[in-house]
């Protein structure tokens, strides 16, 4: 953000100095010299020089004539008196030429002194000499030394040398004729920008301004992915398990069925059924650890969307989280495909999987849970332990209860094993432990979660906790305040006889 009080302003004015050269100086006296002769000593009972000090300059120095009378005077000595007064005229009018300038130079001090000694009698006394000092000192701002007699610049009521003006982000001296200013520190436009202008994390490109001259992006509300508004409705593809863009520079994953997976997700993905039954144990163990056994083997099979999508229409019953289901609990016999072996890397494609039909004959109350494929372990855990909270439900004879009750006491037992997963001993449940270190057994290929595997699993947990819709996102709410509040085994308790949440 910009900082509050940015200014953009002009360049200072450079002040440049100018100091007439010897060879000037010495013009204006000759001319001084030829207005004398032209004259003729008519004008030499006029003169008056030895009554009064001749002052050269404002603050320089005064020249003393000679006290002697009119009458004692020789005419070559008046003649000298004159020569001295032009001079000393000649010398006053270069002293404030050099003030109005404030430069003084070694030429300055030196020509009294030439002069003095070519054209003044010896026995005259010499010139007494008042040093100058300027009026007021100047302090490089920047520096903090004088500037004396160079060129400076003006600005935020004081000054700077010019190379000492630098841009507080890049540190180079600012040189063009406008610049910005954020309190008293002062930025080239371009760093200004550069420094507080958001960037697009998918373009790259500044983030332009809307009809109203104002910076408008958008911004994920866990990953803090800001982004230009038009992204949302252009082709940039988003991750089917994170939900961020894909940027311009990084590539994602394409799915056999459409579905973009981002690297670090691609990293811990569940690709076949094959590899998702370790953790579907380890989810059933966690259960039993809640004293929550299931008592009937319920078959897993990962799938396909379109299989999923297929599976939703053939059930009659039940609530389905859309715009998208990514599991589901069956109760109905169908035949599904389901995913018989992982496909492989062809580029940035996943490409040769094998799937094979499988019929699924209902022998209790629940058919089976599918999954979708090719999300990470984390969020595939996640979404069984939603499924199974289901099946446990229809099991233990929970029946005909409302999308927010059931719904939200499944979302509940999905952020519950989530929790152990990411923050394992953050709530002092033995069970909670017991199957966290189960789990954590099978965590993924490589044996263990990553730093980028648990900041995952603590966005499915903000997904949990913020969905909108009200039978996943109210529904959880209201089953996490009766957890809390009176523990699980009561909550579901008091579920079993009323169908509703305890206040």
């Amino acid at each position: 953000m910009a900082p509050s009080g940015v200014s953009h302003l002009s360049q200072p004015c450079i002040y440049g100095e100018f100091v007439s050269s010897h060879a000037e100086r010495k013009s204006r006296f000759m001319k001084w010299l030829s207005k004398l002769f032209k004259s003729g000593t008519g004008r030499g009972g006029g003169g008056g020089g030895g009554r009064h000090p001749q002052i050269l300059g404002e603050e320089n120095m005064v020249l003393r004539a000679p006290s002697r009378s009119l009458d004692d005077r020789s005419s070559s000595q008046k003649e000298k008196e004159e020569l001295d007064h032009a001079i000393a005229l000649s010398l006053s009018e270069d002293s404030k030429r050099r003030n109005r300038y404030r430069r003084r130079t070694d030429n300055d001090e030196e020509l009294p002194r030439t002069l003095q000694g070519s054209l003044h009698s010896p026995t005259y006394p010499p010139y007494s000499h008042v040093p100058y000092y300027p009026r007021e000192y100047r302090i490089c701002d920047g520096c903090k030394r004088e500037i004396g007699y160079g060129n400076y610049l003006g600005c935020m009521g004081t000054f700077f040398h010019p190379d000492c003006f630098c841009c507080c982000a890049c540190g180079r001296p600012i040189t063009e004729h406008e610049f910005s200013l954020s309190g008293r520190n002062p930025y080239h436009k371009s760093c200004f920008k550069e420094l507080t202008h958001p960037k697009c994390e998918v373009c790259h490109h500044f983030i332009p301004t809307n009809a109203a001259g104002l910076i408008e992006y958008r911004c994920h509300p866990f990953w803090s992915q800001k982004y230009c508004p038009s992204h949302e409705h252009d082709i940039t593809a988003r991750c089917c398990s994170c939900e961020r863009l894909e940027s311009w520079n990084a590539r994602y994953y394409c799915l056999e069925d459409g579905r973009r997976l981002c690297y670090e997700c691609m990293e811990s993905a569940i690709m076949d059924t094959g590899d998702c039954q370790p953790l579907y144990h380890a989810i059933r163990d966690y259960y039993e650890g809640m004293n929550m056994k299931l008592d009937q083997q319920i078959p897993m099979l990962l799938v396909e969307r379109q299989a999923l999508n297929e599976a939703i229409v053939g059930e009659k019953h039940g609530f389905h989280h859309m715009p998208e289901t990514r599991g589901l609990c069956l109760s109905e016999e169908q035949t599904v495909t389901s995913i018989l072996k992982r496909p492989r890397v062809g580029g940035y494609r996943l490409v040769g999987m094998r799937t094979q039909p499988q019929k699924l004959t209902r022998k209790c109350e629940v058919t089976a849970i599918l999954v979708l494929y090719g999300l990470p372990r984390l969020l595939t855990g996640a979404i069984l332990a939603h499924e199974l909270m289901h099946g446990w439900l229809r099991l233990k004879g929970y029946r005909n209860l409302n999308p927010e009750v059931e719904e939200g006491i499944c979302q509940m037992l999905s952020y519950m094993w989530l929790e152990s997963e990411v923050m394992p001993g953050f709530k002092n449940m033995p069970s909670t432990s017991v199957a966290s270190s189960s789990s954590s057994s099978s965590s993924s290929k490589k044996g263990g979660k990553s730093d980028v595997e648990n900041k995952l699993g603590e966005f499915f947990m903000h997904q949990i906790a913020n969905d909108a819709s009200p039978a996943y996102g109210g529904g959880f709410r209201a089953a996490n305040a009766a957890v809390n509040r009176y523990g699980l085994r009561r909550t579901l308790d008091h579920i079993h006889m009323t169908g509703s949440f305890p206040l």
